[in-house]
């Protein structure tokens, strides 16, 4: 073991060094900031009593995370009080010119009343930059007071249910959108989106229910009305009960427009549902820019019948689906099924940059099962557009 010695000579024990100045309150402002958001609410408004300096400094902080373990849940009603109190007391003292980030958890809490009149003083201001608001009830309806935050740029929104008084018209500086759980129309769907012009990334994911059933008429949302909506998208990713309503009664060969933007996909799909797998491969081909796919297998091996003729994904037949800007192709929950591995064959012809396919297997997958897949993966002879392409296989 390295020992270090320490010569005290010089520095009597009796004698305390002072310091020349109060280092922390010489800070620039931006590195306070900085420090601020880095650190719990609660924490942050101790910071007062650090200096002059610091006194009144946390009321400037770009970023205002609350959240329900802030309180102790022995006392939930009480606690609900203590931090209500605690954000408006934030916000009334709050003078900085932005708020970049707004985080609410609320969890078990149940503040719905509460929390429409914390957006109405947030909308006063109309420094909002991004909304995140996390409950544990879908049924908790976000106030009309939301709409009026019309500054927003980022908004996550989980397990609550959305729906736009009639004078919405839009959001015209969103770029992020990510519904998790959401409870939302297609109308309403599609109304909002529609009015947010600079939407770049959008991510719609269900753990239930995601819109309605399909009705019997047929559905009048579909994926293609939703890709008109968003012409500058990014980013686009969307689960399984969003995915079977929007792809209901099939899709076209492609898009009306190209998607020329897009560059980040990822699909939760069955690949033994034909309107899927078609859904899929029309986004994939109206998509020219695509670096990264990722899709999540849904049950392919639970479904009774292949719908899907086996020679469907022969390579062949697309000789419009080039993916020349592809590097990343990851698949989760693959079932080794010969549609699966087709679907991952015709994926691999058509990528001349592809860098590294990451396959994670389900876990219904035998270790001889896995050995047969990265035989016919490696050994056997099939079109790979990119010969120095990783297989990455992770087993559960």
């Amino acid at each position: 073991m390295q020992q270090h010695y320490y010569n005290m000579e010089h520095h009597p024990p009796t004698r305390t060094r002072k310091l020349k100045s109060d280092f922390i309150s010489t800070l620039p402002q931006n590195i306070i900031e900085d420090i601020l958001t880095r650190i719990p609410l609660q924490e942050a408004l101790r910071t007062s009593v650090l200096s002059k300096k610091w006194r009144h400094t946390w009321r400037g902080m770009p970023k205002l995370v609350f959240t329900d373990n802030m309180v102790n849940h022995l006392r939930i009603q009480l606690n609900k009080y203590k931090l209500i109190s605690a954000i408006f007391h934030v916000l009334l003292f709050h003078n900085g010119p932005t708020i970049v980030e707004f985080r609410c958890s609320v969890g078990e809490l149940h503040m719905e009343s509460e929390f429409a009149q914390i957006l109405s003083v947030l909308a006063r201001g109309n420094t909002v930059k991004e909304f995140i608001f996390i409950s544990d009830n879908r049924s908790n309806k976000l106030p009309v007071s939301f709409f009026a935050l019309q500054g927003l740029e980022h908004v996550h929104l989980e397990n609550c249910t959305l729906e736009p008084p009639l004078t919405f018209n839009g959001v015209s500086s969103l770029t992020v959108m990510n519904f998790q759980n959401v409870e939302v129309s297609a109308q309403v769907l599609q109304h909002f989106i529609s009015k947010c012009p600079l939407l770049q990334s959008f991510i719609l994911i269900e753990v239930g229910k995601g819109i309605e059933s399909v009705p019997a008429g047929g559905n009048n949302f579909t994926l293609v009305d939703l890709f008109q909506c968003v012409p500058l998208l990014e980013g686009f990713g969307i689960t399984k009960h969003y995915m079977k309503y929007l792809c209901a009664g099939g899709m076209p060969h492609k898009l009306p427009a190209s998607l020329v933007h897009l560059s980040y996909l990822f699909l939760h799909v069955c690949l033994v549902e034909q309107n899927e797998i078609s859904s899929a491969l029309c986004i994939i081909r109206s998509s020219p820019v695509l670096g990264r796919i990722v899709f999540l297998m849904d049950n392919n091996d639970k479904s009774p019948v292949q719908q899907t003729p086996a020679n469907f994904l022969d390579p062949e037949g697309y000789p419009d689906l080039n993916l020349d800007h592809l590097e990343m192709l990851e698949i989760h929950n693959y079932s080794n099924l010969p549609l699966e591995m087709e679907f991952v064959k015709l994926i691999i012809a058509k990528s001349p940059e592809l860098e590294e396919v990451r396959i994670r297997l389900n876990s219904n997958v035998s270790a001889d099962e896995e050995r047969k897949m990265l035989k016919e993966m490696l050994l056997l002879p099939f079109p790979r557009a990119s010969p120095s392409a990783k297989l990455i296989i992770v087993s559960p």
